[in-house]
């Protein structure tokens, strides 16, 4: 994966470049509404058309405007918060410290945080007032309630490929309690508490301030913090979710790691996924991992899933691959499936394998599940197969069940 990385606020041409491109402007929150982006490009870009001695002049007397350049800069990496006591500040030495340095200096609830540039997807993260909205994707986000908070998919939003996402953290007693997150379109209400937002912070740094709340155990904390770290786009998410599949850590941090290489992190994750369900030597923790195999994009996930749906030394993981490619339609599928069910030496997979097939999208499974019960050499797989036909309500089911108790 390509890591981006980006430069400190300043006023020098490469920012003019990027501000001018339009990756990155911020939606204008305010009482008269919010600012199209186009407008906003078209402004730039009308400021731009000036004269080489006017930009001469323009970047000669930016270091008397400090304060000016400054809030410019952090515009293009600041979530959108209302209703707050809040601060912009710049990055400037360890996050780590910054972070418990502000927590440190509060006396009751308060939130701080940050954007970092999120990893390629379609995902966005959104909160709901009884539904998406009719325009854009996100409702109003209240950082103290998540009860409005989840993770959706749309197509027609505005801006539906997320470039940034906003990690926040919420300071109680003085320390860190909980991390939330948001696409970088949600409007956030902060509920009148301080919020202070860091400008410039390096997604690596975000890593590994978020992997220390991940323990051995499994805490709400350490959860957020991973789904958080899943977000970034920077490659030290691949490396960090890779250490948190491994032995050391609980079976349920593990299994949450593995959730997000499947879900977020493309080639990289189905890498090693692949390499965990081969070789872990926890069949319980590999028959988790089938799940998170189905859910990646990359293209040989779903050859690895029947690899192991017939390959797999444990009925048990055998069981689960069928299980989740039957959530996928397609005639390959089907033939995998229905192999199982004649030649897999298990019962117990033959009749998961039945099960699969009355899983499959739109009633593809159900010729071949009257098929099975018909056929089948198996009595406890035949009557599986009955047993699904019954619970399918599909009129093909319907016509054999009856033919079936007529004669």
């Amino acid at each position: 994966m390509t890591t981006k990385q980006r430069r400190p606020q300043t006023w020098h041409i490469p920012l003019i470049r990027v501000v001018l491109s339009g990756r990155g402007l911020p939606r204008v929150f305010s009482s008269a509404g919010n600012r199209s982006r186009r407008t906003l490009r078209l402004l730039f870009a009308s400021e731009y058309r000036i004269s080489k001695i006017a930009l001469s002049f323009v970047l000669l007397t930016a270091c008397f405007c400090s304060a000016q350049v400054s809030l410019a800069g952090s515009d293009a990496g600041v979530p959108h918060i209302k209703n707050a006591k809040l601060e912009t500040v710049a990055s400037s030495g360890a996050l780590r410290q910054q972070i418990e340095g502000f927590a440190s200096r509060q006396n009751g609830t308060a939130w701080i945080g940050y954007m970092v540039p999120a990893v390629e997807s379609h995902r966005t993260i959104c909160c709901s007032e009884g539904g998406w909205q009719d325009r854009g994707c996100c409702g109003m986000c209240h950082l103290e309630s998540e009860h409005n908070n989840y993770s959706g998919s749309r197509d027609d939003c505005d801006d539906a490929e997320q470039k940034n996402v906003a990690v926040l953290y919420r300071v109680e007693d003085k320390k860190i309690d909980n991390v939330r997150l948001f696409s970088e379109n949600c409007a956030i209400d902060a509920g009148g508490l301080p919020v202070s937002v860091i400008t410039g912070v390096d997604s690596r740094q975000s890593v590994a301030y978020l992997s220390t709340f991940v323990t051995s155990d499994d805490t709400h904390l350490g959860r957020r913090a991973i789904d958080s770290i899943a977000e970034h786009e920077d490659a030290a998410a691949d490396a960090a979710l890779d250490r948190f599949v491994t032995a050391d850590h609980s079976e349920k941090i593990r299994e949450h790691a593995a959730f997000w290489l499947g879900v977020a992190r493309g080639q990289h994750g189905y890498a090693t996924l692949k390499r965990l369900i081969e070789s872990d030597p926890d069949d319980h923790f590999r028959d988790k991992l089938t799940f998170p195999l189905s859910q990646s994009r990359v293209a040989e996930a779903q050859d690895e899933l029947i690899h192991v749906a017939k390959q797999d030394s444990s009925s048990r993981v055998r069981g689960q691959a069928l299980f989740w490619l039957a959530q996928k339609a397609g005639k390959k599928v089907a033939g995998v499936i229905t192999d199982a069910i004649e030649n897999d030496p298990d019962t117990d997979v033959k009749k998961k394998a039945v099960f699969a097939l009355s899983q499959l999208p739109d009633h593809e499974g159900v010729p071949k599940l009257i098929e099975v019960a018909r056929n089948n050499r198996n009595p406890v797989v035949r009557k599986q197969a009955v047993f699904w036909l019954g619970q399918s309500n599909d009129p093909r089911a319907l016509d054999f069940i009856t033919s079936v108790l007529e004669h």
